[in-house]
């Protein structure tokens, strides 16, 4: 396993296991019927899944963001949604653990790490899309709560999370840009509505929703941190976490479409030979292999360099870019060595190739990563010379 210790790589290796054994052989027919995973999600609680991202004192099972890139590669090796089903649990996770308040810190992260209390992030907007300092949900300071109106959209398990990190504008006034949009911790109530969930292409099972706010009410103690303008840098960086989560899933997606593709080809025969044989077979199984393997040693790069404590914007970019952009490779391409098979939905590479265009267009589209790459890139040029 890529530079993870023993503990680590025996915790990778039993959540491979388990894929192999509860979810591969379950996934086909719970994709098709958008049905939601209960079973599975409870298993992956017990597992400690949810709690992969949180430390100590409030997760003696908290692991490195390098072993929780990998662990969310094993899911969705085996089902794509059960690694977006933690993804925006584990960047909630790392943005209490790093801005919240000691009061805020206990209340959710120790029942976070069991998978008690699920977490989702709401930043999208209808009208905003990638552009996050555009955002129109307001919070309007009252006395001791804020009232929430607005709408945000493209919302993930926003059904079945207890707690929404809620990217909202604290401050009306717009001139301030960034400096007015705060994070405020809300649990649902009076005024706030799941309002609808939105057709998907693939990624099915897992609920992308509307959100709604009208006059909703949140106590003072929900602002993230506890001092406002503020939410706009800590989201920043919780997305680092969360475009690596998101790679790791283009990773997962990549690996499947690999291996039923090489299994495919091994299994069937054209011309008196396994179809690998065939140079333009064999050519395709390279390529998906080595930029598999590229984008993979990208994602790890990007990782440790989240875990060491430095910025890691262009690295997680990088990662996310790189490995989303494999995975819609890949998965056209497993598509092609099965010929016709490839288009029936008795295979499973269709559903990959479904799957893999929510990590080129989730966390901030590529074209949003290829700016924030290009702008780290000017700026520490500068700071380098």
């Amino acid at each position: 396993m890529l530079e993870l210790d023993k503990a680590e790589a025996d915790i990778v290796a039993l959540v491979n296991e388990w894929v192999d054994r509860e979810v591969r052989p379950v996934a086909h027919d719970l994709e098709h019927a958008n049905t939601y995973p209960e079973d599975l999600i409870e298993q992956m609680k017990q597992m400690g899944i949810f709690g992969l991202a949180i430390g100590q004192p409030w997760n003696d099972a908290g692991v490195s963001v390098a072993c929780y890139a990998s662990v969310t590669e094993a899911l969705a090796r085996g089902w794509m949604s059960l690694a977006g089903a933690m993804g925006g649990h584990s960047v909630v996770a790392k943005l209490i653990t790093s801005y919240g308040t000691p009061q805020q810190q206990e209340a959710y992260l120790p029942r976070m790490a069991t998978g008690e209390i699920r977490a989702t992030m709401a930043l999208t907007e209808p009208g905003g899309g990638s552009d996050l300092q555009a955002l129109r949900v307001s919070a309007r300071r009252t006395g001791d709560e804020f009232v929430v109106n607005g709408t945000k959209t493209w919302i993930t398990n926003a059904r079945r999370s207890q707690l929404v990190a809620l990217l909202c504008r604290t401050d009306p006034d717009l001139s301030l840009g960034h400096r007015g949009i705060s994070i405020l911790l809300v649990e649902k109530g009076p005024g706030f509505e799941v309002s609808r969930d939105l057709p998907k292409l693939g990624y099915k099972g897992v609920e992308s929703c509307e959100l709604s706010f009208s006059d909703f009410r949140t106590p003072v103690g929900s602002l993230l941190g506890g001092e406002e303008g503020k939410g706009f840098a800590q989201m920043m960086r919780g997305l680092e976490i969360g475009r690596i989560q998101v790679a790791s899933r283009a990773l997962g997606v990549g690996q499947a479409a690999l291996d039923d593709a090489v299994r495919y080809s091994q299994e069937r025969e054209s011309f008196g030979q396994q179809i690998w044989k065939h140079q333009s077979i064999g050519n395709y199984l390279a390529e998906m292999v080595t930029r598999l393997t590229a984008a993979r040693q990208l994602v790890q790069y990007a990782a440790r360099r989240y875990d060491s404590g430095d910025r890691s914007d262009m690295e997680a970019g990088m990662a996310k870019l790189f490995a989303s952009e494999t995975a819609m490779t890949i998965a056209l391409d497993a598509i092609r060595i099965h010929g016709g098979y490839g288009y029936s939905t008795e295979f499973d590479v269709e559903r990959y190739f479904r799957d893999a265009p929510l990590m080129i267009v989730g966390e901030g589209t590529n074209e949003i990563q290829k700016n924030v790459i290009a702008r780290q890139l000017i700026q520490r040029a500068g700071r380098a010379s």
